[in-house]
């Protein structure tokens, strides 16, 4: 996440997922809020609902820890 206030701890948020050809898949929290790292096929969330656990600040900007229900 790049900018401070767009989500807060505790929210629900929607989760999408996006996939490349190569069978690895990325997700967004909406609507376009952050964005996850790479996952496997064998790694693929079921769930399209999370709750932000926890907003952590870095010098590269904010991470977003999201609780999902799998």
């Amino acid at each position: 996440m790049e900018r401070e206030g767009l989500v807060k701890e505790g929210q629900e948020v929607e989760i999408s997922e996006r996939s490349a050809v190569t069978g690895q898949y990325t997700y967004l929290v909406e609507p376009s809020i952050a964005m996850s790292g790479i996952y496997r096929t064998s790694q693929r969330f079921k769930s399209r609902k999370g709750r932000i656990r926890k907003i952590e600040k870095t010098e590269k900007g904010f991470y977003l820890l999201v609780d999902i229900d799998e």
